[in-house]
């Protein structure tokens, strides 16, 4: 395993805007690392940079301490898992994953050995001679994973490798690949949109919008400290509440004087925005007694999901919402109180 650096990259088309903008990330040994974000804001083609199948304009990439920018792409060392698998339909199971030691002229004791070992780290031993539209789609996905770590790849490059599997397997699928990528022990690199898959599944992640980076860092702190609405509305849901700041701990605010921490350097009277996520607000039982940062709402809405109900309130002329575990009945048009802890309110520059 190996770290991956990008150092000032840039890539734009035909002279128009830039797909990406001075773009500059670290990536450490052995770590699953997420490039989030929505569709166009550049993360497939700076992972296909640094497959080497693209050129940045300005800028380098380095594999350790070797810069790999004008390295062709066969030269890096790479391993890719794509979108839509790129499964050879002709050639049976262990066919496919043995496909790139053939290329590399490896023996074919070792080769056998290494397809052996690459099918049983994916969970699909005894899979060797089957054809490959035999398999259902979650198998194929495992199929192109160990064709890619099988010629132990010095970096692994996944570009939304769950985006052709249902909500089911997709979930099931997440805990694969890591277990898969940590086991090999390879850096591992992966493009995706869906939030949830990059929480739940890597070390870190860089939100990238419209092609510059708004923040890196772990799924926590992307999730809990945001840096700014942007990466908020990326990462999860949100309410945003206008506010302005009245002492080093506390702001004003159409919910009244809420207390929470206020960053050093963001000064008083200034203009902020609160984000809070929807279950760190809670509806507090009736008669409860009189507590900080508690206003009363109205219920405008409802959406039942099971294990969670989403409350849409009205407070103070901002909507709101609020995701209650075991939630009990309540009536539209009812008041409620509701509480939020001053460490659960991220205050954002407006």
């Amino acid at each position: 395993m190996l770290p991956v650096s990008i150092r000032g990259v840039s890539k734009s088309y035909d002279g128009d805007k830039r797909i990406l903008d001075t773009l500059s990330i670290d990536i450490a040994a052995g770590e699953m690392f997420f490039l989030l974000g929505a569709s166009g804001c550049g993360k497939t083609t700076l992972l296909r940079m640094i497959a080497g199948f693209l050129q940045p304009d300005t800028g380098a990439i380095f594999f350790g301490g070797e810069d790999v920018t004008r390295q062709p792409a066969e030269q890096r060392g790479i391993g890719m898992v794509f979108q839509n698998y790129a499964l050879w339909p002709h050639l049976s199971v262990g066919g496919n994953v043995a496909f790139g030691l053939e290329l590399r002229g490896v023996a074919t004791a070792e080769k056998q050995q290494r397809v052996a070992e690459a099918l049983a780290l994916v969970e699909l031993d005894g899979f060797a001679e089957r054809r490959i539209a035999e398999l259902s789609g979650g198998q194929q996905q495992r199929v192109a994973l160990a064709r890619a770590i099988v010629v132990r790849p010095r970096v692994l490059l996944l570009d939304e490798p769950l985006s052709n599997l249902d909500a089911r397997l997709r979930a099931a699928m997440r805990a694969s690949i890591r277990r898969v990528c940590k086991a090999a022990g390879v850096t591992a690199v992966y493009v995706t949109h869906d939030q949830k898959e990059a929480l739940s599944t890597a070390d870190r992640i860089a939100v990238l919008v419209q092609g510059k980076l708004a923040q890196v860092g772990t799924p926590r702190e992307l999730y809990e400290q945001p840096q700014s609405r942007a990466v908020a509305e990326f990462v999860g849901e949100a309410n945003f509440i206008p506010a302005v700041v009245v002492s080093g701990d506390g702001v004003s605010c159409a919910l009244g004087e809420l207390a929470t921490p206020v960053p050093i350097g963001i000064p008083g009277a200034a203009s902020v925005l609160l984000c809070v996520r929807p279950e760190r607000l809670r509806i507090v039982a009736p008669g409860a007694a009189p507590a900080a940062n508690r206003f009363p709402a109205t219920i405008t809405g409802l959406s039942y999901q099971g294990e969670v109900t989403q409350w849409t309130l009205d407070a103070g002329g901002l909507t709101l919402s609020v995701n209650e575990a075991a939630a009990p009945p309540r009536d539209i048009g009812a008041t409620v109180q509701v509480q939020v802890a001053g460490e659960d309110l991220v205050v954002l520059p407006a």
